[in-house]
């Protein structure tokens, strides 16, 4: 007997769990639960394009110093991170060899000096043909063209700055046997600190957007806090193969501020473009997820509409919309968050 109402208990339990199921949208009226919620309209702005970008510091102009021969490095009068000024010596090579390259030049231009001095005399008393004569000439105008070309090369084993600027990377050291073009030195070229740049990476999109001379903003993780005014000062004409995307240089206006080369640095480009979008109050967005979010617009009577947006851009009150929202005229802005597309709602004006 108790077990048959027990199970009675449990039947009963039941039905009324289902029934609270079936009813829990509506009040203890037996009514649907209406939403109070307030509307807003949708305005469309033009809003002026910008471009966010990062990329590396460096200078305008990089280089890679070297020897015109090889030889054994001798002197490397700089280091790493130390700055030098135009025309100061910053390595040589051992000169003994090249001494005695450039002695053996100015010898063998001594020699056939003579000879074509001699050449000469026997020629007026008819001793040297003609041909002898042109032939001395010829070979003393191929020895002083060779003293000329080591006396050249003499010159260049030695590595003079060719600009201010300040050593990146140190290569090659005292001691060392190096070929002719390797490169000693790689050095960034400075003029002050008006010749930093801050080097980042568009699309194409992006690239076809941006001109030299268009305003921008950088931030530099160095930095931090600082916004530093610059100028769109180059762009690539080719992609970087490596990473796909095009180059841009910024030219920093840098005031009391040195940053070192490969520093971070964030960039916030102004283009002459507007873009058009819809804005929105930032209270409509329901389930925003990066640059997706969700909206809810009036239908009908009492009846909603859920719609989805693509997000451009969002400030302290407002939502600028890339897409979504092309037809509709006013959307919800209060309680979004307790509807669905069944709610019904009643607009408060």
């Amino acid at each position: 007997m108790k077990k048959i109402q027990l199970l009675s208990l449990i039947a009963a339990m039941s039905v009324l769990y289902s029934c609270n199921e079936e009813d829990k949208s509506k009040n203890p009226l037996g009514e649907t639960d209406v939403i109070p919620v307030k509307i807003s309209a949708v305005s469309a702005l033009g809003l002026p394009q910008k471009i966010n970008a990062t990329g590396l510091v460096s200078t305008e102009n990089e280089a890679k110093y070297s020897f015109k021969i090889g030889g054994v490095i001798n002197r490397v009068l700089v280091e790493e991170g130390q700055f030098f000024k135009k025309g100061q010596l910053l390595a040589t090579l051992n000169s003994t060899e090249i001494s005695a390259g450039l002695e053996q030049a100015s010898l063998n231009v001594d020699k056939t000096q003579r000879d074509y001095t001699r050449a000469v005399n026997l020629y007026k008393d008819s001793v040297f043909t003609l041909e002898q004569l042109q032939n001395t000439k010829t070979a003393l105008d191929i020895a002083q063209k060779a003293k000329e070309a080591i006396a050249f090369n003499e010159r260049y084993s030695k590595i003079y700055a060719a600009s201010d600027g300040f050593v990146t990377q140190k290569i090659a050291n005292e001691g060392e046997v190096i070929g002719a073009g390797t490169p000693v030195f790689i050095i960034n070229e400075t003029n002050g600190n008006d010749n930093y740049l801050l080097k980042v990476g568009v699309t194409d999109r992006e690239w076809s957007a941006v001109s030299p001379g268009q305003a921008a903003k950088v931030t530099l993780d160095g930095y931090a806090g600082k916004e530093i005014d610059a100028f769109v000062f180059r762009k690539s004409q080719a992609a970087d193969r490596a990473l796909g995307s095009f180059q841009v240089e910024l030219k920093l206006k840098l005031k009391d501020i040195k940053p070192a080369v490969g520093m971070f640095g964030k960039a916030e480009i102004s283009t002459n473009s507007d873009e058009n979008v819809n804005v929105i109050p930032y209270s409509s967005l329901v389930e925003a997820d990066g640059d997706k979010a969700f909206v809810f617009a009036p239908e009908g009577t009492g009846k909603v509409r859920k719609i989805p947006v693509t997000i451009s851009k969002i400030d302290n009150q407002q939502v600028y919309l890339r897409e979504g929202l092309a037809d509709v005229k006013e959307i919800v802005v209060s309680n979004s968050a307790y509807l669905n597309e069944k709610s019904t709602i009643k607009i408060i004006r």
